[in-house]
């Protein structure tokens, strides 16, 4: 029984042993000489491990009496996850290196906190769950203060840690009624205690347990810690926020609102489509004042989440197909821009503020069209891929019965629509500026260029992810 559990969880035992095993290896050897070539290692396993899950997963697999779940929606998350954590390591290694910032610490703590997401998405309990949320929150408060000797970073960790603490007592509250009024931590048992007319006490503990992912998520009103994050935190270690922990946190948010409570799919739809509506607006209204991009991309997210929970309302396979799309989406889009965000410096020192990229486009003309494909792309402007992702979460919520949401979903888009098409003005029109240094470095450049590439190439057949996420979608939902 044991031998067979542990085959299931492999890829999990072999990611927290190499993470282990790294920091003794750095520890008793160079330390932080060691950092360059552990990026690269741990980069290189997240890719081989992504493609060992993907190609050898099948069917629905349960370990430790259904606390961890192997299926197809598990699958095509950590793939997610780990593809996207991949990225954001290698372009994070030039930038972290040149500011004295590439500690040994950083790939094993992202390490760590990718266990965490992967646990997360394979939960089957509620004890399991917490596990591996609490794995990634612990690794991801401390790399957001990663500049020890910046007020603003150490400032973003602590922000980060104090509202964590927060909404982990809120989870632990909603997963403890549960308890009391299911019997059971157990996924199964719960969906089962709710087959019959759910009491009043396991509904607030589903209330608590949705706030309590919704901070994770960052969807509204629980974002407040977003923005100042994405600022004060080191920029990679920013990109690494707005893609892998997005993905993990909506893939635990679906698989608790449908294994454990899909039964009652009219009790939690009214809360999400709620989430979905105040995060977009707040997302799309916010940002329009911002002149940092990296305060932009924070209110950016917030909308981008409230899209994504817009097909988690639907409440069907369909929807649930349609979020995971749009996040595979997201993540690649993010990439994009956030290997162009790392490159913006001038004179060495990194610029966030988007009135630099002023008349960019006659200095760097690639990079700017590269850009502007991505930031189309994020605003939905069709024919990029980016406005598929809205359309299939749309028509979810329209098919699903929620036609208003799709309806309030359109008006928030061409609202969020503005402060993408500012960057790109600033870049062709904007009046000359100070600039930015010359071009981006190999890595930044490769990743920014594949990103736009499949933004435009993409509209084919997405590269085929449509029928993978209506198969992950149809193990979760059935």
């Amino acid at each position: 029984m044991i031998a067979s559990d542990i085959q299931i969880v492999m890829p999990e035992i072999l990611l927290a042993v190499y993470a282990m095993l790294a920091l003794l290896g750095a520890v008793y050897t160079t330390k932080d000489g060691a950092a360059s070539l552990l990026t690269w290692v741990t980069s290189g396993l997240f890719v081989l491990l992504a493609l060992w899950i993907g190609v050898n997963g099948q069917g629905t697999q349960q370990a430790f009496d259904g606390m961890f779940v192997d299926d197809g929606f598990a699958r095509f998350a950590k793939v997610t996850v780990l593809l996207s954590a991949a990225a954001v390591l290698l372009m994070s290694e030039s930038y972290l290196k040149r500011r004295g910032l590439l500690r040994f610490e950083y790939p094993v703590l992202v390490a760590l906190a990718v266990v965490g997401m992967m646990v997360m998405v394979s939960a089957g309990d509620l004890m399991a769950l917490y596990m591996g949320l609490e794995l990634q929150s612990l690794a991801l408060y401390v790399v957001a203060s990663l500049r020890r000797d910046s007020v603003k970073s150490t400032e973003a960790g602590l922000k980060y840690f104090v509202l964590g603490a927060l909404s982990s007592g809120l989870l632990l509250y909603g997963a403890s009624l549960t308890y009391g009024f299911a019997g059971t931590t157990l996924f199964s048992g719960i969906i089962d205690a709710t087959a019959n007319d759910p009491s009043l006490g396991l509904l607030f503990g589903l209330v608590f347990l949705i706030a309590g992912i919704a901070f994770k998520v960052s969807a509204a009103p629980f974002h407040m810690w977003t923005p100042d994050v994405y600022e004060g935190s080191p920029t990679p270690v920013t990109a690494f926020f707005a893609t892998a922990p997005k993905v993990a946190a909506i893939a635990l948010f679906a698989r608790v609102v449908h294994d454990a409570f899909g039964g009652i799919v009219g009790d939690w739809q009214q809360i999400v489509a709620f989430l979905s509506v105040a995060s977009m607006f707040l997302g799309a209204i916010a940002a329009i004042g911002q002149r940092d991009i990296k305060r932009l991309m924070a209110y950016s997210s917030i909308a981008h989440m409230g899209f994504a929970l817009m097909g988690l309302a639907a409440g069907t396979a369909f929807g649930v197909q349609a979020m995971l799309i749009y996040m595979a989406i997201y993540v690649t889009m993010n990439v994009g821009t956030f290997a162009f965000i790392l490159g913006m410096e001038r004179d060495g020192v990194p610029v966030t503020n988007i009135d630099s990229l002023r008349q960019y486009s006659k200095r760097q003309p690639l990079s700017a069209l590269a850009m502007l494909v991505l930031l189309f792309s994020l605003a939905g402007v069709p024919p990029m891929v980016g406005f598929f992702g809205k359309f299939y979460v749309l028509r979810a919520a329209y098919d699903g019965g929620l036609a208003w949401l799709a309806v309030a979903g359109v008006v928030a888009s061409v609202i969020g629509a503005f402060y993408y098409l500012r960057v790109v003005y600033y870049m062709y029109f904007g009046q000359e500026g100070l600039g930015l240094d010359g071009k981006l470095n190999p890595v930044l450049w490769t990743f920014l260029m594949g990103s736009a590439l499949i933004m435009v190439v993409g509209v084919v057949n997405l590269f085929g992810i449509e029928p993978l996420a209506a198969a992950a979608a149809a193990t979760l939902v059935n």
